[in-house]
């Protein structure tokens, strides 16, 4: 057997891709991946083509982006509460439906504003619903130690499907107008949700158990659960996070929706810039491969400082590095190191966080994620007024870097090791009203993961 034929064999039959579930959940993923992008293409080109043209695509756009926002807290719950899979399926189905009447309404004419805002709303809910319960999956389908290599192998497919999409759906627009493209997209919804319809995961039982009372068991004490509020009082490692996620998106999406294509214009021409945004998928796509292919580090947090600085450094030097070659280089560096630490910080809070409360906690992270990009572009297109395109470069990749570097001065941060999972803080040992002393010694010593080991 030839040897690149063997490694496959051993690959599938060992690691995330020996589990069937996680093969079909790639499967879908490319296909509704590769549909997004579909959408992507020919929306703008239908609203474009009739009488609408920036306002209409704007307020669409608005009418997408602000529901998508707002449910993102709604998925975290409902997936813990029934089960993300569920959750995911029933957004598919409905996006199906929705853009399946977007493509009637396309093949049949332009559609009417009145028509495109309430699907817009719809596909922009059903999104923000499904991107948390989308998290709460790969961990009840693969054991922890295999985590780190399925969120990069599951990133890989999606940055895949990000290369092919754009193409197929230019190529479909072109030839056959916007119609077809959401047909197409329309589809790929279905074989999603088919596919998920198809995968047998762990949450599931989990969360039918959360709400029976009922059988031999109902009479036991149940085991102490971690509450939401409680994780988020006492949290550490995930209020690091988020603090961090918070300022890097800051600085990134600015940087590379406003201060980017300002650089372009200046010298690179549309050409260059369309150089530079491929370069971005690129180094992504290498850094999945990069996460897929190293061992998990037993110190993450360290990990994550050292990816932080490599962005910074690459940011920051974009401008100066000699012209378009050169900013291609480093804005390639920049995704490959940017790529590897959001698998690396995605499997770290999936590891530690209770297996109940995975939604809620990535819908925290994605509102620090998607929430600030307003506030980032706004605020990046008047740096980039005041001071130019080239120096913003360096000032954002200084708080990338030292957001981070900042973060390792957080004892739940900096001593966190791969596989620890979140405990709660010892009580306080109870003081007898008689002799004023500790009733009891607690015998489980206080977590560094709380606020309380910080102090």
């Amino acid at each position: 057997m030839a040897p690149a034929a063997q490694r496959l064999r051993t690959a599938l039959a060992s690691g995330p891709m020996s589990v069937r579930g996680f093969r079909l959940l790639l499967a879908g993923q490319l296909s509704s991946t590769v549909g997004d992008y579909c959408y992507a293409v020919a929306l703008p080109w239908l609203i474009l083509s009739g009488d609408g043209g920036p306002v209409l695509l704007g307020t669409v756009l608005a009418c997408y982006g602000i529901p998508r926002v707002v449910t993102i807290p709604l998925g975290g719950v409902v997936a813990d509460r029934i089960g993300g899979r569920r959750v995911m399926l029933v957004a598919d189905l409905v996006r199906a439906a929705a853009v399946g009447i977007l493509a009637v309404l396309a093949l049949a004419g332009t559609p009417t504003p009145a028509q495109l805002a309430p699907i817009a709303v719809v596909l922009g809910a059903c999104s923000g619903v499904f991107i948390p319960a989308s998290y709460t999956l790969l961990p009840a389908l693969l054991p922890k130690e295999d985590l780190g290599r399925g969120n990069a192998l599951s990133t890989m497919v999606n940055q895949v499907g990000g290369l092919l999409g754009p193409t197929a759906g230019g190529a479909l627009v072109a030839a056959f107008g916007a119609g077809p493209a959401l047909t197409v997209d329309a589809v790929s919804f279905l074989v999603s949700a088919v596919v998920l319809a198809r995968i047998r995961s762990g949450s599931d039982a989990a969360a039918t158990d959360a709400t029976e009372q009922d059988g031999p068991g109902a009479d036991e004490t149940p085991a102490r659960t971690t509450s939401f509020v409680e994780l988020l009082r006492h949290g550490r490692l995930l209020h690091v996070v988020l603090v961090v996620a918070l300022v890097c998106n800051l600085a990134f999406n600015g940087t590379i929706e406003v201060a980017l294509p300002e650089l372009a214009h200046q010298g690179m021409g549309a050409t260059g810039y369309g150089v530079l945004l491929t370069c971005l998928s690129l180094g992504g796509l290498a850094g999945s491969l990069a996460a897929a292919r190293s061992r998990p580090a037993d110190s993450p947090a360290y990990l994550f400082a050292a990816l932080a600085v490599v962005m910074g450094i690459a940011l920051g030097a974009v401008p100066y590095a000699g012209g378009l070659a050169g900013a291609a280089v480093c804005v390639c560096v920049y995704a490959l190191a940017s790529g590897w630490q959001n698998i690396v910080v995605v499997t770290m809070l999936q590891v530690w966080a209770p297996s109940a409360l995975i939604g809620r906690v990535m819908s925290l992270v994605m509102l620090a994620v998607m929430g600030t990009f307003p506030i980032s572009v706004a605020v990046a297109g008047f740096g980039v007024r005041h001071m130019g395109a080239a120096p913003f470069f360096p000032v954002a990749g200084a708080a990338i870097a030292l957001s981070v570097l900042g973060a390792l001065t957080q004892r739940a941060f900096r001593d966190h090791r791969a596989g620890t999972e979140y405990a709660p803080p010892a009580p306080l040992p109870a003081r007898s009203p008689a002799s004023g002393v500790p009733a009891a010694r607690s015998k489980h010593p206080r977590q560094d993961n709380s606020q309380e080991s910080q102090r």
